[in-house]
């Protein structure tokens, strides 16, 4: 009796096998790895749709690696969203039975409607563009000290941008050339805008 129920455990238990092998095989995935222009990939949302009705979504990794599992045999779209950074779709992607569809060149790039941007220029002292000049941004912290955060070189109209994140912070630009004096203005950045400087170099006295 207890052989046959053992026997019976084991049938009941291949058939389980079974169903679940062949659920498996009835369904696709889809994988891949998004790359941003700026900051992390990881945490990025990957929607997937049909139409406009979403059916699941994943996050990836701090590689930037997603995996979306268990998929019906079908066309499906793609949606990619992350604070900061421009929203992407791909449409079309077929999924098959049994097979994981492997995406690349999955890129985002900055929505520049989210982030901030210090532009200038530099000059001379007769108010002509001031190439090949060097530019420093740094932080103002609040004990008064500041931070050197990036650099630039002034292209061929003396001019240069930042991009900065739309936090509340005040910023100082210096512009340095050989035989100018350095100069150096404020700039308090409250919100997600362009704030624009222009930085007048002084000969150095001799």
């Amino acid at each position: 009796m207890r052989l046959h129920r053992a026997m019976c455990v084991v049938v009941a238990l291949g058939f389980l096998f079974a169903a679940v092998v062949g659920q498996d095989r009835g369904t696709g995935g889809i994988k891949g790895r998004v790359r941003v222009e700026s900051g992390s990939p990881a945490g990025v949302s990957v929607i997937v749709r049909q139409g406009d009705r979403e059916l699941t979504r994943a996050r990836t990794d701090r590689n930037g690696d997603f995996t979306l599992p268990g998929l019906a045999p079908g066309i499906y779209g793609l949606t990619f969203r992350k604070p900061g950074l421009s929203v992407g779709t791909i449409e079309g992607v077929e999924v098959k039975a049994g097979k994981t569809r492997s995406l690349t060149r999955l890129i985002l790039s900055i929505d520049e409607g989210s982030i901030a941007f210090i532009r200038g220029s530099v000059f001379n002292e007769t108010g002509l563009s001031l190439p090949n000049a060097r530019v420093e941004l740094a932080r103002i912290l609040d004990d008064g000290t500041v931070k050197k955060v990036d650099g630039r070189i002034t292209n061929e109209t003396g001019s240069f941008s930042f991009r900065l994140a739309p936090d509340a912070a005040k910023y100082r630009v210096t512009a340095k050339a050989d035989g100018r004096q350095p100069a150096s203005k404020d700039v308090e950045v409250d919100s997600a805008a362009v704030y624009r400087i222009a930085i007048s170099l002084q000969p150095t006295a001799k």
